[in-house]
């Protein structure tokens, strides 16, 4: 007879993925029908009230935390919901960003892809199993495959397409090489069943079959967050593929990876004074060289590129590298409180949101300052927008000091965040404190780094003449994003406390003991 707390567990599991079931729906609506009424502003306006219907449902449909959380294949903790609405306005801006570059051709295909890959990355928040962690990951990288080659026009749109399709796909395997380590250790697929059964384990001695699989996920999750050495395919993908695709490129599958990452390590959804890969266990060492060489060789290269688009691919790996310092920092041991030392994982999110804002922001002004008869390839044709449109320049100059991490800005309460973690982070010996503490400095030094290629961007702005005659665009809602993506960013730079309650409010507490059912695959 089947256990009624189960049957209640199950049930539950639907009605959590409400709101991405109504963005999978409005997406199969504009696939049908976009055969039939080709016109652009049709299906943004259905792809809108698709997001909005989706977040209506995300505030008021009420969702309890499921009776067993062994059997939950989704979990709706607090990560859960910051990764949803993260997802869902980010949609929504993209939208809107994405609108000077689609066409009457291929629009459905387009917003259709992109409503999809918004609801991969809000399921891969409160995936609570490996098989639905993956189909999620896969939700988001399939619509991404189709958006690269929808325009590819030429063999660099074709070669982009080509790279991120084939590494995607092989990163798949590496994932899905290293699950089956994990589930062959714990015979259960459940991350709770997963993490507790490691931990258990951990006790006593970890196995090392489980650092093994540990390492693959890693390897695989490295692709998705361009970590060093799993990069090398960002720099053509982003100066190949059509600009608004990259803005979401740049943020989608770095607030999945790193979400999933934090889940898989025991990092969230789980009572954080008990996770399995800890300071003991070496692979916080291993994610705190991920992290110094992905800082360092990401900022290096950014140093020698001339096209704009390559030196923002090489600053997303550098802030790639910056992220997993937040890693890190929720791998040490918590403190005799029981809680997570400042600066973990809700500073990762912390800094997940400014990212997102001041990249997919800098992305916009490219793509509204790019028309047909004169694209923005190189740094040398942004040179006189200064004058030519002064709004756009203040707007990119807002996002490139965020990048930076100047105060005011949003990107300097995510880095202030992380680095009073590194040097606060709670370890039961000296040196893994030095270690955190050196990690800190090396980032500091490569964000001062960073700051020398992109004030060069600010530079030709402001301080060179056009090579070229400017010319009009008129993607109005492309404009909009940017502004409002501007204004977003001094906004929550001067007052960061909304986004930073919201991430400590994702961040577990030591949780009661949830009752066991039997495996469950």
């Amino acid at each position: 007879m089947t256990d009624p707390l189960l049957q209640q567990t199950l049930k539950g599991v639907f009605r959590l993925a409400a709101p991405e079931t109504t963005l999978i729906a409005t997406a199969c609506v504009v696939f049908l029908f976009g055969c039939l009424h080709n016109r652009r502003w049709l299906w943004f306006v259905v792809s809108l009230l698709g997001v909005g219907l989706a977040a209506v449902l995300a505030g008021t449909v009420k969702t309890q935390m499921p009776p067993l959380l062994t059997a939950s294949a989704l979990i709706p903790d607090g990560a859960a919901e910051f990764v949803r609405w993260v997802s869902l306005i980010t949609a929504a801006v993209l939208l809107f960003v994405s609108w000077a570059e689609v066409d009457r051709s291929n629009a459905s295909e387009y917003y259709g892809c992109l409503l999809i890959a918004a609801a991969g990355v809000s399921l891969v928040g409160r995936a609570n199993d490996l098989i639905t962690l993956f189909l999620a990951l896969e939700l988001l990288s399939i619509p991404t495959y189709v958006l690269l080659y929808l325009p590819a026009k030429n063999k660099l749109n074709q070669e982009a397409a080509a790279k991120y399709f084939l590494l995607s796909v092989m990163s798949s395997a590496v994932m899905l090489f290293g699950f089956s380590y994990l589930y062959g250790l714990t015979g259960s697929t459940n991350l709770t069943v997963i993490t507790d059964a490691l931990t258990k384990a951990h006790t006593e001695s970890l196995n090392p079959m489980a650092l093994v699989g540990a390492v693959l996920v890693i390897a695989a999750i490295g692709f998705r967050i361009t970590a060093v050495p799993f990069h090398f395919y960002a720099p053509d993908v982003y100066e190949g593929g059509p600009a608004g695709v990259v803005a979401q490129l740049a943020f989608f599958p770095k607030l999945a990876g790193f979400v999933a990452l934090a889940r898989l390590l025991g990092l969230l959804g789980a009572d954080v004074r008990h996770i399995p890969f800890d300071a003991n266990t070496q692979l916080p060492l291993l994610i705190w060289i991920l992290a110094a060489l992905t800082m360092c060789i990401g900022n290096v290269l950014a140093l020698l590129q001339d096209n704009v688009r390559r030196m923002l691919a090489y600053s997303s790996v550098a802030h790639g590298g910056y992220m997993l310092m937040g890693i890190v920092i929720a791998s040490s041991l918590p403190d005799a409180t029981g809680q997570p030392g400042i600066g973990g994982v809700d500073a990762l999110l912390v800094y997940l949101v400014a990212y997102g804002m001041m990249t997919i922001g800098a992305f916009a002004v490219i793509l509204f300052l790019s028309t047909p008869e004169r694209p923005v390839d190189s740094i040398d044709d942004l040179a006189g927008v200064g004058k030519s449109n002064p709004i756009c320049a203040v707007a990119m100059t807002i996002f490139l000091f965020s990048l930076i991490g100047l105060p005011l800005t949003a990107g300097f309460a995510g880095k202030l965040l992380l680095f009073v973690g590194a040097f606060s982070a709670p370890t039961h010996t000296p040196a893994m404190r030095n270690l955190y503490q050196v990690m800190a400095v090396i980032a500091a030094v490569n964000a001062a780094v960073g700051a020398y290629y992109y004030l060069r961007v600010v530079g030709v702005m402001y301080f060179r003449t056009p090579l070229r005659p400017a010319t009009r665009s008129r993607a109005v809602p492309t404009f909009l994003a940017a502004v409002a993506l501007a204004g977003a960013t001094l906004f929550f730079g001067i007052y960061p406390e909304p986004i930073v309650k919201a991430a400590r409010k994702a961040v577990p507490v030591p949780a009661a003991p949830q009752k066991a059912v039997a495996e469950t695959r």
